[in-house]
């Protein structure tokens, strides 16, 4: 049975932030994973979406278990929220061996580095989140304990200092990030499998809501299972946090029942629209389109306009915009599309408007 060892977990979401104030938020601070840790799938048929990195990940896992030997060092990458700590854990749980959880952020030194692998037992399973955010000379140690399995430990400092090899026993090392254009080469070349997560198609998280419900002992109507899955935008972790408020819903206002009714209720209190859009992601598009006649208008204005800091309309609100195709970016600052306009219910005018420089 696979056990759960915690090393200095980060609660910054995949982009670096997280904000508890927005309910779709992809990131998780430690009460969000407290709360997902009941919802986990412990076993890879039970893990619903990314068929095709299901599907190589079990191909490599039997292969490793029939030969006797630790698998290759696995490398994850996709936005947040879509289960690369629960393919973690699902690896050393088909493994069967336990799981040793560290962070990126967490690691500032190559000794911190060297204490945790040095303390690993054969075959265990180092999950490192957040792994292009790793110190430099944690990185280097790194190379080394994956492609050789030792490490050098130096001892002293200054012309006496000496270096003393440390060997390692075999071990798996599982990296997540959301960010993998960051990691160096020579780190991304010693992970022999490489798996790329993508978002969820609606009828994916429906799947995934309904599995949820029945964990959380309630009855989710498919008509609101389907409102939930497309407002989550494609993620799992906001369709389980979207699901856990709906129930708050039904049995505070509501007579329980988690019908289609329940959900739009509840989804109107939180301010989460038909698309998944939030507060500040309307208070971007309705700036945008009426203040500056869609654009295009520097990020800097844009932000100032909306009260927020020119980093989080950037790194919170933008992306999601940006892949609805609701706005775009330009040499010259940010527009509306047409899409933007339309779902706002207004006209979008006859010619685009001026600059307005950040």
């Amino acid at each position: 049975m696979a056990t759960f060892d915690q090393v200095g977990v980060g609660d910054l979401g995949g982009d670096g932030t997280f904000s508890s104030e927005r309910i779709v938020a992809a990131g998780a601070d430690d009460l969000e994973r407290a709360a997902e840790a009941a919802l986990r799938p412990r076993r890879l048929e039970e893990f619903v979406g990314q068929a095709v990195v299901r599907d190589q990940l079990s191909l490599v896992l039997q292969a490793a278990l029939a030969r006797g030997s630790s698998p290759d060092h696995v490398l994850l990458s996709g936005p947040p929220g879509l289960g690369k700590t629960t393919l973690a854990m699902i690896i050393a749980a088909e493994l069967g061996t336990s799981l040793r959880v560290t962070s990126g952020p967490a690691i500032q030194h190559a000794g911190d580095l060297a204490a945790v692998l040095s303390s690993l037992e054969e075959g265990e399973v180092l999950f490192i989140d957040e792994i292009h955010r790793l110190a430099r000379p944690a990185e280097e140690l790194l190379y080394m304990a994956m492609e050789d399995f030792r490490v050098d430990v130096v001892v002293g400092k200054g012309a006496g200092a000496s270096a003393i090899p440390l060997s390692l026993p075999p071990f798996t090392a599982v990296g997540a990030t959301t960010r993998a254009g960051l990691l160096p080469a020579p780190l991304r070349d010693r992970f022999g499998f490489t798996g790329h997560l993508d978002f969820y198609s609606s009828d994916e998280l429906e799947r995934v809501l309904a599995r949820s419900a029945g964990l959380l002992g309630v009855s989710l109507d498919a008509d609101a299972a389907r409102e939930i899955a497309g407002r989550s935008r494609g993620t799992p972790r906001i369709a389980n946090r979207l699901l856990r408020r709906v129930r708050d819903w039904a049995q505070v206002r509501g007579d329980g029942s988690m019908d289609l009714a329940a959900a739009r209720a509840a989804l109107e209190v939180y301010e989460v629209d038909p698309i998944g859009l939030d507060r500040l992601d309307r208070a971007v598009l309705t700036a945008l389109c009426t203040r500056f006649n869609g654009g295009p208008v520097g990020l800097t204005t844009l932000a100032v306009t909306v009260g927020e800091e020119a980093e989080t309309v950037e790194t919170v609100a933008e992306p999601y915009l940006v892949r609805e195709g609701l706005i775009g970016r330009t040499p010259r600052g940010r527009v509306a599309t047409p899409a933007a306009w339309a779902h706002l219910g207004l006209t979008p005018p006859r010619e685009g408007g001026t600059l307005f420089d950040a």
